[in-house]
């Protein structure tokens, strides 16, 4: 009896080692992970994105009188995709609701190269990793208000992402002009919507931005 019972524990116990080596149920016996030991991998979560942006309202070419800028569209929408804080770049001295005034002081502030000061300035850029820079195009420039926020702040190894509103022109020079203004920085490629597909075509502008994002890593 004692020999009929060996013999079977024998055929048992290869049997039992098959199924484990060859994907079988089987028990982990690997130690789970201390989880209170500290990653030296900095969690994607805790990188500090900001959006920074500049939006005017008023009277807008081919698309009327606003009351919510066309960059500022754009800028929620990335601010809500990429789990950012959103900062308003505000002028001391507010521009012109009408548009050619408008066009008016900004034409003479790009030829004077001029820095128009700041109605508030944000507290500290050092906490961000990454800022999102947005704005219209005014005469195929950035406008100088949001060279007066570059200027101001240390942009050295962050990673700058600009995006644009325009009325067909693109990012023209600007993506140029903010890697002249942080020359320690990283600029990656913008974003460029037409104003008037920000304002009336949400469903296209979302789209823009998503296809964008996901070519950034978001």
């Amino acid at each position: 009896m004692k020999k009929f019972f060996l013999a079977i524990l024998l055929f048992l116990v290869p049997c039992s080692l098959f199924l484990i080596g060859c994907g079988g149920v089987s028990q982990d016996t690997t130690p789970a992970p201390d989880k209170t030991s500290a990653s030296t991998e900095k969690p994607a979560s805790d990188k500090k994105i900001l959006v920074a942006y500049f939006s005017r309202t008023g009277e807008e070419y081919n698309v009327g009188f606003i009351k919510k800028g066309n960059t500022e569209v754009v800028a929620e929408m990335i601010a809500q995709r990429t789990d950012a804080n959103l900062f308003k770049i505000i002028p001391e001295r507010t521009y012109p609701e009408e548009y050619q005034a408008c066009t008016e002081v900004a034409k003479t502030e790009i030829e004077s190269n001029a820095r128009p000061a700041l109605a508030v300035d944000i507290e500290s850029i050092a906490q961000y990793d990454t800022i999102f820079i947005g704005y219209p195009i005014w005469w195929g420039s950035l406008p100088r208000i949001v060279l007066t926020f570059l200027d101001s702040n240390d942009f050295s190894g962050k990673k700058i992402v600009p995006f644009c509103t325009h009325g067909g022109s693109g990012l023209s020079s600007t993506e140029r002009e903010i890697a002249q203004a942080c020359p320690n920085a990283e600029v990656l490629p913008g974003l460029a919507i037409v104003g008037k597909t920000a304002h009336n075509d949400k469903p296209a502008t979302e789209k823009g931005v998503d296809a964008w994002l996901k070519t950034l890593g978001y």
